[in-house]
């Protein structure tokens, strides 16, 4: 019995996705539940599951191409694996390895990412530790196997071809294509600058006392939280607080009206080796520094091997968005529209400033606030951001309510 594969119903706001690559050809055996092709959408890669067992019998569209929702990809026969393969085609069928049966992982568990490098470089996936979630390889784990991996013999066959050198002062370039979310990236930042009237303010933070309470806490709150106490979770509790004292920060534009969200739903910029997300803290003012911390680590995982949701990404009142890790020491972030403001954090840095009459020298952070000057007055960006400074210079503030 043959089986058509479909384009899956694809998540609100997205009317079409394209093929990035098929990772089974017509005569290959399929396994029920394993990846066939990865789909790319604006803001996330899909996959597309095999129904049943079987061999994979006609491709109907190739990688590269753009479809949508119920299109049809390829056709299945339907049948056990192994056997269907032996009379349509001598390409073997995927076998479980010993080492897939010693961690619990199932074949072809890889993020798209990670796929790709392992066929780029002809490994075997079971033979790579995997890091992600429910045993999924990522590409982290694939980088990290090719540096351990000894360099193979170089022993050059006399009679090879020696590859011809580019004239002296040429000037080698190659063209890329724009994947899909570099190509929403670019739209919604051009949307942004185009529609909002976007300014910067700045300040700077002395984290002398944040960084004094994670040292003397942070061994116990890793053992008894299962994570560890970073700064987001620092900012994100000052940026709520500052958000209550000043809820135009928290408000957007909807033609001629204003809406104020009396909630907190915190966006956590992610960058990815397929560019920048911001996965959504719902109900931040409701969570612990644990539950923050917990739920932006779990975040940061699924977007970089791939698996993140869409709905993850949907929605966010305020983002926060950390060029710091980095190393930038200053930078004007763009708002995430149709949110109306974004606090930029960036690099610690030791400067000599002036304490109660003495110069010492403080770890010091430089702040942005981008808003959209439409709503937001420069009185309320600069007492935002003075909110978040005096918050996190004395944290204590924040965990008695004051």
């Amino acid at each position: 019995m043959t089986i058509e594969i479909r384009v899956p119903q694809l998540p609100e706001s997205i009317t079409d996705a394209t093929l990035v690559g098929w990772h089974k050809q017509p005569g290959e055996a399929v396994s029920r539940d394993e990846n066939l092709a990865d789909l790319e959408t604006d803001k996330v890669v899909l996959e597309v599951p095999a129904p049943a067992n079987g061999v994979m019998r006609e491709l109907k569209v190739q990688s590269g191409a753009t479809v949508k929702a119920g299109e049809l990809l390829a056709v299945i026969e339907e049948g056990p694996a192994g056997a269907a393969a032996s009379k349509g085609s001598s390409k073997p069928a995927p076998v479980a390895t010993s080492a897939d049966e010693a961690t619990g992982r199932q074949p072809g568990k890889l993020s798209p990412s990670a796929r790709r490098l392992v066929e780029e470089n002809r490994l075997d996936p079971a033979a790579i530790p995997a890091s992600g979630r429910d045993g999924r390889v990522t590409k982290g784990d694939v980088i990290g196997y090719l540096d351990q991996r000894p360099a193979p013999a170089s022993t050059p066959a006399p009679s090879a071809p020696v590859a011809a050198r580019p004239p002296a002062g040429a000037r080698a370039e190659q063209r890329v294509a724009m994947t899909r979310l570099r190509q929403r990236i670019a739209q919604r930042l051009l949307e942004a600058q185009s529609s909002q009237a976007l300014l910067t303010t700045f300040n700077e933070v002395d984290l002398t006392a944040v960084q004094e309470l994670r040292a003397r806490y942070k061994d116990r709150f890793e053992k008894l939280e299962g994570v560890k106490l970073g700064f987001m979770s620092f900012f994100v509790r000052a940026a709520i607080e500052a958000l209550k004292r000043f809820p135009v920060v928290n408000a957007s534009v909807d033609g001629a009206e204003i809406v104020y969200h009396e909630y907190y739903d915190i966006g956590v910029a992610v960058s990815t080796d397929r560019g920048l997300v911001v996965p959504i803290v719902r109900n931040a003012d409701a969570k612990s520094f644990a539950e923050i911390e917990k739920e932006i680590a779990a975040y940061a995982a699924r977007a970089r091997d791939g698996s993140i949701a869409l709905e993850d990404l949907t929605g966010g009142t305020f983002t926060i968005t950390n060029g710091g890790v980095f190393g930038s020491l200053l930078s004007t972030p763009i708002v995430n529209a149709p949110q109306s403001a974004i606090l930029g954090m960036h690099k610690i840095q030791e400067r000599p400033m002036a304490v109660n009459g003495a110069v010492a020298i403080r770890p010091m952070m430089y702040l942005a606030l981008t808003y959209d000057h439409r709503i937001i007055d420069g009185r309320d960006a600069v007492q935002f951001l003075v909110a978040v400074k005096e918050s996190l210079e004395d944290p204590g503030r924040m965990l008695l309510g004051l």
